[in-house]
Order: C-alpha cells, then sequence, then structure tokens
C-alpha cells in the first residue's frame, strides 16, 4: 500500500480490524482526540506498505513463581499469529518496585523482540488479553503488584498518541528495569522521538536504581 492507495482503502482489513477491536473506545472523555490518533496511527501503519516491523515487548512479575510467570507470557506472545521470528530475549534482571504498595515483593523483569505485521492496536488488545489469562484483570488498578505486567515498548517506526495507545512507550527511556535487558538485545536501537541509543540511555540513568541479573537462560 503507498500513500497514494492509502486514503481509499485506510479502513480496509487491515484498519477496520483494528476499528473493531478499539470500538473507538467509546468510553473515551474525548472521543474525536481518539479518533483523530487512531486515523494517524492507521495513516502511518498504513505507510509500511505490508512490512514487519522489529517490535519490543517488556515483561514484569512480581508475585507467584515470577520466573515461570515470564516464561508463559513469553510463549503465548510468540504463539501470536501475527508474531514472527527472529525472537530475541534478554536476560532476566530483578528490580525493586517502583511506586507499588508497601511490602511489594521484587520485579523479575525481561524484554523480548519480534516481528509483527499488523497494527499495534491488535497487538495492544492481545498483550492485555495474555495478561487477564495469566490473572490480571483489565480494570487493575496501577502499580500494584501482579503476576504479569506486558508493556508495548515500540513497533518499528510507529508514533502513535491517544488514550488507549502510545508508541514508543512515553517512559521507556526512563525506566531502568526497562533500558537494561532491552540493552542486551539492542543496544543501538534509537526509539522514535529519541536522539540517543538504549545503550546511552541506560548510562544516563543507570546509578538510580539496583538492577540484579537474575537469569541468563529462561
Amino acid at each position: 500500500m503507498d500513500c497514494g492507495q492509502t486514503a481509499g482503502t485506510l479502513f480496509d482489513a487491515e484498519c477496520a480490524g483494528a476499528v473493531v477491536g478499539l470500538s473507538f473506545r467509546a468510553q473515551s472523555r474525548n472521543p474525536v482526540a481518539s479518533l483523530l490518533g487512531f486515523i494517524a496511527g492507521c495513516l502511518d501503519f498504513a505507510r509500511h506498505d505490508g512490512r514487519k516491523m522489529r517490535t519490543g515487548v517488556a515483561l514484569g512479575s512480581n508475585i507467584g513463581d515470577r520466573l515461570e510467570n515470564l516464561r508463559v507470557a513469553r510463549k503465548a506472545i510468540f504463539d501470536l499469529a501475527d508474531v514472527k521470528p527472529p525472537f530475541l530475549s534478554s536476560a532476566v534482571y530483578e528490580t525493586e518496585p517502583v511506586g507499588c504498595e508497601p511490602e511489594a515483593g521484587k520485579f523479575l523483569n525481561s524484554v523480548v523482540e519480534f516481528e509483527y505485521d499488523d497494527h499495534p492496536a491488535r497487538l495492544l488488545e492481545q498483550l492485555i488479553e495474555i495478561e487477564e489469562a495469566l490473572g490480571r484483570k483489565r480494570d487493575h488498578p496501577k502499580n500494584v503488584s501482579r503476576t504479569i505486567d506486558i508493556d508495548l515498548l515500540y513497533c518499528g517506526d510507529q508514533r502513535i498518541n491517544d488514550e488507549r495507545l502510545q508508541l514508543p512507550h512515553p517512559r521507556l527511556h526512563s525506566r531502568t528495569f526497562v533500558l537494561r535487558p532491552l540493552a542486551d538485545i539492542r543496544p543501538d536501537l534509537i526509539v522514535p522521538g529519541q536522539k540517543k541509543s538504549i545503550r546511552d540511555l541506560l548510562a544516563e540513568c543507570e546509578q538510580s536504581d539496583e538492577v540484579i541479573r537474575f537469569a541468563e537462560e529462561w
């Protein structure tokens, strides 16, 4: 799909599928802004002409068998129909909880990367469904202990900013527990909107949080 075709095919199978998945999020306080953000995302996606996009996802867990929770989530993601190899997995790191309730346990964190060839909004919905299957409720409060936490970090050069989805993840550049594992697999990556590589971003904030390598192979 080239730019000349975009207007005529905006709501074809790719974008229409995303519309169904999002249902335009009728609960949005500003439906017009959400719709405009969604359309901008579709236009941006259309420019990829069906090419797969390298996509990064962060995994975290601090309840139950934390390592097994990460393994199960990773397998569920890699088994999705539109997720393709090559697959990359960082080491697993143990980190202190950030902003959680008092006495919250330490997290295990990792990052995985893969090829993806559908709209990021569809992937977001699938990641939420995996969280739900692993016991996390869709309407969960923020910053509490959880069996699994799955964050979509980036999807190729997509830049999306609406109430439902922000890409790249707006706090990726400041989270040591994301940057440290991501640096294992993509140290030279520069995500859209940033001027520095993952390695350089990590160097700027590495002293602020304790991150301990927990498992190399998992």
